[in-house]
């Protein structure tokens, strides 16, 4: 009897588990619906060596290209975007593997690979210089591609940037997303309630967080392929020891780093600041993983007196190259 209530008490268990995984079930949404619903103006795509690179070209006066990070957006860098665009020309793009971009056919998900599809970009708009800025992942590919491809960078931006080999665990979501079955059923289990835990968990203030800001976020991870990229993307390698060669970054470097950021330490944008040149470092004591998002006006402030000293670059506008609208 007692092996029978138990067996009994486990059925019900696995129920409860089943039940509640396939309420968790998310299906994919189809890349014409997320295109229809956040393509809005100024938004435009380029055909990009195999990308249908999702991008937006605001503002006149230098060129300043704005990189997002681990399963964000362009989106991220709106506020910068409103608080820059009246003095710089602003291009902001979706990475492989996440927003209206979409995955990568060719899987160029590492720090050095995305780094090469920005090359390609750069080169479809006939870019020349630009001052350059990315946060976490992008930060990373920001800096990979100073160090590849430094005839085009000006200044540099690093906000909360990765880069390093990290003595602490990643975010526990990175983790899971690596595991082989996990990482799978994540592909296809994405409970809105995780996604919108991990974007309050990146501001120093999670009640600054807006629905609609974890609406899109929500969304655009669901855009199909992207939860499939984001699974590659996380079990790719990615530190190639380019970190050592930090020391040979020319260009000159603005470090920015939220205090309260528990996704990437304080303490490597120290250690950035030690290691590259030509830098320098500005630490938020209120703000998070995204300062640049939740803070707009005053970390942009910092970029503005950055950019504005000596040795910057006007970038006139190419023609069109070839870029759709949606």
């Amino acid at each position: 009897m007692v092996h029978k209530r138990k067996a009994l008490a486990g059925v019900a268990v696995l129920l409860l588990v089943s039940g509640a995984l396939a309420a968790s079930v998310a299906p994919e949404l189809p890349a014409a619906e997320a295109e229809a619903r956040y393509a809005t103006p100024p938004s435009r795509f380029l055909e990009v060596d195999g990308l249908r690179i999702h991008y937006r070209d605001q503002g006149q006066g230098p060129l300043l290209v704005l990189l997002h990070g681990s399963n964000a957006s362009l989106f991220t860098w709106e506020g910068w975007v409103r608080e820059l665009s009246s003095h710089y020309r602003v291009i902001s793009l979706d990475l492989p593997g996440h927003g209206l971009t979409g995955p990568d056919p060719k899987q160029r998900y590492t720090w050095t690979g995305m780094a090469e599809v920005l090359e390609a970009f750069r080169a479809r708009l006939g870019l020349e210089r630009f001052h350059l800025a990315g946060n976490s992942m992008g930060g990373a590919v920001a800096w990979h591609y100073a160090l590849l491809h430094p005839e085009h960078v000006d200044r540099l931006i690093l906000v909360d940037a990765a880069g390093y080999p990290r003595d602490e665990p990643a975010p526990l979501v990175f983790r899971l997303a690596r595991t082989p079955v996990l990482g799978e059923l994540l592909s296809h289990v994405t409970p809105r309630q995780v996604i919108e835990k991990n974007v309050r968990a990146v501001y120093g203030d999670p009640s600054k967080v807006k629905e609609a800001d974890v609406d899109r976020y929500y969304a655009l991870l669901l855009r199909e392929g992207n939860r499939e990229a984001t699974r590659e993307r996380l079990r790719a390698t990615t530190d190639d020891g380019l970190w050592r060669r930090l020391g040979e970054v020319r260009a000159p470097t603005l470090v920015l780093w939220g205090a309260k950021d528990t996704w990437i330490l304080p303490r490597y944008g120290e250690r950035f600041d030690r290691d590259v040149p030509d830098s320098r470092l500005v630490v938020y004591p209120g703000l998070g993983h995204v300062p640049m998002e939740e803070d707009p006006a005053s970390t942009a402030a910092d970029v503005r007196r950055f950019l504005s000293e000596e040795g910057t670059v006007t970038a006139p506008r190419a023609p069109d190259s070839g870029a759709a609208t949606p």
